[in-house]
Parts: structure tokens; C-alpha cells; sequence
């Protein structure tokens, strides 16, 4: 069986979707990542994961160039045929589907990680990206939803077909990220850092764009009643009409905010976090989030879709709206103020994960996906090789940096 899964750019392969991957592998088929090249790409080769470049394929907005990876997409399935193309991530989730499906692929399944689009958007744009995305789903044989309440939309609007759509969830490796890596993990990154054991640490982990909220984390820096370090964590993003400004960065650095830039230790980091915070406008379903929830770190996050099935608000920590520093300002100051609640909203933060965020079920949902629809389908040699073949991989973190 050759399984290929199409996105935007090699990050996303390597840091969420190498469980995935590597099932494929373990199964005893061959695994594509089919992408932008970039730097990730030797490792996910070393993995033992075969990648097609699609030099067209960028994150910003241009239709020319979405064309042309469209186009490259087009000549690689048709070269090289797989069983199964499985798209994410908005623009290749829209032209994969319908390539694979002009290409011939037998089984073409799509994750939706999050809509576009909010229930604060206008009617407009909330219009035309359910629009897009149910003339997409027309040409995909399952639709794989991590967020709840994307399968209410999906089947309010009547987007994509109701009998295809299925809940996934989302996962993480319960083994990389749990509090009893604190102690040396905790005690090592305040080292390097010049922290002190007993000061407060907040830290948020994202890109350097607007949309996850970093403007309205630093002004709730400026707004803060009490003392804390406040550390940001993730690479920069310029190819993004939001990306943060350097002017901005700079000045939140002479306040006193530290920006660490991208980093592979971060089950680390949070360890030396006392509080975690994701100020995001638009989440599918965060990550991040459920990454310091596995750690035992209480979160203060939006009420957005995705954060919302994260953050049981006062339970493993507190919900704030979006774009409101003065809120967001008042929450962090709560709970750096209440070291047992946050202690409290941290163990049930790793419960929590335990029951809901563990990747080995995501990956299995994936699996049985393929082979449901593979079955109805009568690709029955598919169906049969994924039914015969043991997992054995599934969410080991010995794959993944540090």
C-alpha cells in the first residue's frame, strides 16, 4: 500500500503528522509527504518516508502558484500512483481533493483542522469558505474532523457529505509531554535562561503572527499588576500578511518579554512554565495547548473553537475573549497570583489529556478511516493489507527532536 499526505510545507509533515507516517511504515507500506521542500525534509527521508517536492506550494495567498502546485500535484500522482491521498491544511486541502480525484486516486481522504472562518466572521466570508469547502468534499471519499464543532457546522450548512464526515479528535505523545519530566528539565531550561527557581513563568508557544494573539500578549505584558517572566516561544513567520512586525518584537524585548525563537526541546520548556497561555483569534484544534495540559500546566486561552475543547474554563484553567488584553491581562494576573490553583488546574490539565488528547488513538481513527473506505469502495487488496498488517508505532516519541 502507498499512502501519501499532502500539505503546504514540510513542518507540517514532520511535526504533525509523523505518527501517521511512520504508521504507514510499521504496516508495511510506503509513506509519501507530499509538500514544499524545505529543511525538514532529510528528516522525515532518514524516517524512512519517501517526499515529493511541489517547489509551487507556499503558505501566502496567490492563486498563480497554488495553480502551479495544483499542476505539480497532477504530474507526481499521475507518475507515480498511490493508494490513498490524504490532504490537510486549507489550500492543499481544497486542490488535492480534486486532483486526487482527476488523478484516479482510488481513495482520497481530507483532516479538517479548522475552518477558515469563525462564527465571528461575516456572513460573507463564513459563506464563501463553507462554499469552498463543500465543492472540495464533493471529491473526497471521508472527511476526518478534529473539532467538534466543525462537525456541528459541517452538518448544519450541510458541508460535504454527512455520511463521510467523522469526528478525529486531535493527539500528542503522552510519553514526550507529562509532568514527571520536572526536575531537571525544569531546573536545566531556568539555568540556561537565568531564571530564578522560584520566579513565575508564563510562556506562550506559537508562530510570530497576529492571529495567534501576540500583539494582545504583549500589551497584556504592559497591563500586567504583577511580577512574572513572560517568555514566547516559535519561529517567525514572514511569508504571512500577519506576521509581527520587527519594530514590535523589538520593543516588547526592552519591556522585558523574551522571544526564543524556534526550538526542539520544548516538552522542556514547559516544565519551567508556571502558567501557559494562547491569546489565538483562529484555532482548529490547538497543539500547543494540549501539549502544557499533557506537561500539568494550567492554560489561559481563548474562548474559541479548539481552545474550548482544550480548556474546561475553571477546571484546568481559564477562558478569555479574544482580542481583550485587559482580560487576558487580568487572568494571567489571577492565577500567578494562586500557585494552588494553578497547581490544581495543572493535575486535571494532565488528566484530561489522558482520556482525550492521546495520539495512538487519532492514528488508529486514521487507519480504520482507510480501511472503511476501502471497503466500500471494494479496494479490497487495500482493505486487506491494512486489516493484516499489526501497529506497532503509534505515538512513539523516539521519532521526534529531543
Amino acid at each position: 500500500m502507498r499512502i501519501a499526505h499532502l500539505t503546504t510545507v514540510d513542518s507540517s509533515l514532520r511535526y504533525l503528522l509523523l505518527p501517521q507516517l511512520m504508521e504507514i511504515t510499521a504496516r508495511g507500506g510506503t509513506a509519501i509527504g507530499i509538500s514544499a521542500p524545505g529543511p525538514d525534509v532529510p528528516f522525515l527521508e532518514v524516517s524512512g518516508i519517501e517526499h515529493w517536492a511541489l517547489t509551487a506550494s507556499t503558505r501566502s495567498a496567490s492563486v498563480a502558484s497554488d495553480m502551479k502546485a495544483a499542476w505539480q500535484l497532477w504530474r507526481l500522482l499521475r507518475r507515480d500512483p498511490v493508494d490513498v491521498l490524504h490532504t490537510h491544511n486549507p489550500k492543499p486541502g481544497v486542490y488535492g481533493r480534486i486532483v486526487g480525484r482527476l488523478a484516479r486516486v482510488p481513495l482520497v481522504v481530507n483532516t479538517v483542522h479548522g475552518f477558515y472562518a469563525t462564527e465571528s466572521d461575516s456572513f460573507l466570508k463564513r459563506g464563501a469558505v463553507y462554499l469552498i469547502e463543500g465543492l472540495a468534499g464533493l471529491f473526497s471519499d471521508a472527511e476526518l474532523v478534529q473539532s467538534k464543532e466543525d462537525v456541528v457546522v459541517m452538518r448544519r450548512f450541510k458541508i460535504g457529505r454527512s455520511s463521510r464526515t467523522t469526528h478525529l479528535g486531535n493527539g500528542i505523545d503522552l510519553n514526550r509531554f507529562q509532568p514527571q519530566l520536572r526536575g531537571s528539565g525544569r531546573d536545566r531550561i531556568r539555568v540556561e535562561l537565568g531564571i530564578a527557581p522560584d520566579a513565575v513563568v508564563v510562556g506562550c508557544v506559537g508562530r510570530l503572527v497576529a492571529e495567534k494573539g501576540i500583539p494582545e500578549l504583549i500589551e497584556a505584558w504592559d497591563l500586567r499588576q504583577t511580577e512574572f517572566e513572560l517568555l514566547v516561544v516559535g519561529p517567525s513567520d514572514p511569508t504571512k500578511s500577519d506576521a509581527l512586525e520587527p519594530e514590535m518584537i523589538d520593543a516588547a524585548e526592552r519591556s522585558g518579554v523574551r522571544f526564543l525563537g524556534h526550538r526542539g526541546d520544548v516538552q522542556y520548556l514547559y516544565q519551567a512554565l508556571d502558567l501557559f497561555v494562547l491569546p489565538s483569534h483562529r484555532e482548529g484544534f490547538p497543539r500547543a495547548a494540549m501539549e502544557a495540559a499533557a506537561s500539568g500546566v494550567a492554560i489561559v486561552a481563548t474562548n474559541i473553537r479548539g481552545c474550548r475543547e482544550v480548556v474546561d474554563n475553571g477546571v484546568n484553567g481559564l477562558l478569555v475573549p479574544k482580542k481583550d488584553p485587559a482580560a487576558l491581562a487580568a487572568a494571567i494576573d489571577q492565577l500567578v497570583r494562586d500557585p494552588s490553583a494553578r497547581k490544581a488546574m495543572g493535575e486535571q490539565g494532565r488528566v484530561k489529556a489522558q482520556a482525550e488528547f492521546d495520539e495512538r488513538t487519532v492514528v488508529e481513527r486514521v487507519m480504520a478511516t482507510y480501511r472503511d473506505v476501502a471497503k466500500r469502495k471494494g479496494r479490497m487488496d487495500l482493505y486487506q493489507a491494512l486489516t493484516a498488517s499489526v501497529s506497532g508505532t503509534a505515538g512513539r516519541g523516539d521519532s521526534r527532536d529531543g
